[in-house]
């Protein structure tokens, strides 16, 4: 008969630890501690957007596929006839997005594959339809990118139908000047809106206009046709003052009397013929212009040298025929007429955009009389005119 042998291992003066021999007489090791659970193995979780099967989908709107627990392998968008839309992946292929807007009451489809940290690999499927428009909006800015204005220049948007929600328009226009300026867009009508400074620009001021119309909702189920900008130059300063009463026409550069002019303005006592006070903006200018006026019964009469300062038929220009009344009488059917040298001068040194500040008349200019009345409403009303508080 055998005994069993126990070993007794003395730790601490208070401590013991027994072991007792296997039937082969090896001691055991220590017990061993569970480790932490096994995670679960996850798949490639992807997510579009738009979701899938989405609808009324602005083409503006972002459009991006993301992953976790795993990354991209490729991605792509088609239109409706099979092309893919521009777009980027991102290096750590987590990410992936457009890179272009996508078009109005377009399908639009998506493939591609991601693999998870599973090495299993997903298909990216589904599609999605942007926006019916009820109909679209498009809009023009009167001053050309590069070109150079006088001081007195309005910015002027006009669209090609009825805006009705004027305040989401407002917000998506923007005009960044290079000479700090208080201005305020306007709206003259349902598809006119001018923005202007409170008093004139200042000399060389360089002006960027920027209208972010496409995927606009402007209202009535109206969206923008395409966004619009134009940069341009406000050059020297060059201002015309007219006084009926004095029948004279004196120039002002760079804020320096240049000329004094000799004038006759329209018959004040014809409500047909007078010229009308207030500040004007030269619109455009002709070596040559033929005018016409039925009711005073003259057509295709020759002018040289022909300044637009309205669009209700008022211009500076040459008018030999009035030398004799210039300075003394005022005698024309509204506009300003000069002698053939100084219509010349004038003629050379204006740039639309140029303000011509007349007075002395009993007739005031206003909506009626063209585009460019705007300096003739008070800065308040101009500001309260405006689709968006100040």
């Amino acid at each position: 008969m055998r005994w069993a042998l126990a070993v007794i291992v003395v730790l601490t003066p208070c401590i013991t630890v027994l072991f007792t021999p296997t039937a082969h007489g090896q001691v055991p090791g220590p017990p061993v501690e569970p480790g932490p659970p096994a995670l679960p193995v996850v798949s490639a979780q992807i997510v579009t957007q738009p979701r899938d099967k989405a609808t009324d989908v602005n083409p503006t709107a972002p459009v991006q596929v993301s992953v976790s627990h795993g990354v991209l392998d490729a991605v792509s968008l088609t239109n409706p006839e099979g092309k893919p839309v521009a777009d980027h992946l991102s290096s750590d292929k987590l990410s992936w997005t457009t890179t272009e807007p996508l078009g109005y009451a377009k399908t639009y489809t998506w493939s591609g594959t991601a693999t998870g940290i599973d090495h299993l690999r997903r298909a990216i499927t589904g599609s999605f339809q942007t926006v019916i428009p009820e109909r679209l909006i498009s809009g023009r800015i009167n001053a050309a990118d590069n070109a150079t204005y006088g001081i007195a220049m309005p910015i002027a948007l006009t669209f090609s139908s009825k805006v009705i929600d004027k305040a989401a328009v407002q917000k998506a226009l923007s005009v960044r000047l290079s000479v700090p300026t208080e201005g305020s867009w306007a709206w003259l009508d349902d598809t006119t809106v001018h923005w202007r400074p409170r008093t004139y620009f200042a000399p060389n001021t360089q002006v960027s206009v920027t209208a972010k119309l496409y995927g606009l909702a402007m209202g009535g189920g109206a969206f923008g046709r395409e966004d619009i900008t134009s940069t341009f130059t406000i050059g020297r300063s060059y201002l015309l003052r007219g006084d009926t009463r004095s029948h004279r026409l004196v120039v002002y550069a760079n804020g320096i009397q240049v000329a004094d002019y000799p004038a006759s303005y329209g018959l004040d006592s014809d409500p047909g013929r007078g010229t009308h006070s207030g500040t004007h903006v030269v619109m455009s200018k002709f070596p040559v212009y033929y005018m016409s006026n039925p009711k005073y019964h003259y057509k295709n009469v020759e002018a040289r040298w022909a300044v637009r300062m309205s669009d209700n038929g008022e211009f500076i220009h040459s008018a030999p025929w009035s030398v004799a009344q210039q300075g003394r009488t005022n005698v024309s059917h509204g506009c300003i007429n000069l002698s053939s040298t100084n219509a010349r001068a004038v003629f050379d040194a204006v740039l639309p955009g140029d303000p011509v500040e007349i007075i002395g008349s009993s007739r005031q200019l206003g909506p009626s009389d063209g585009d460019y009345y705007d300096w003739t409403i008070p800065w308040a009303t101009w500001t309260a005119m405006s689709a968006l508080p100040a």
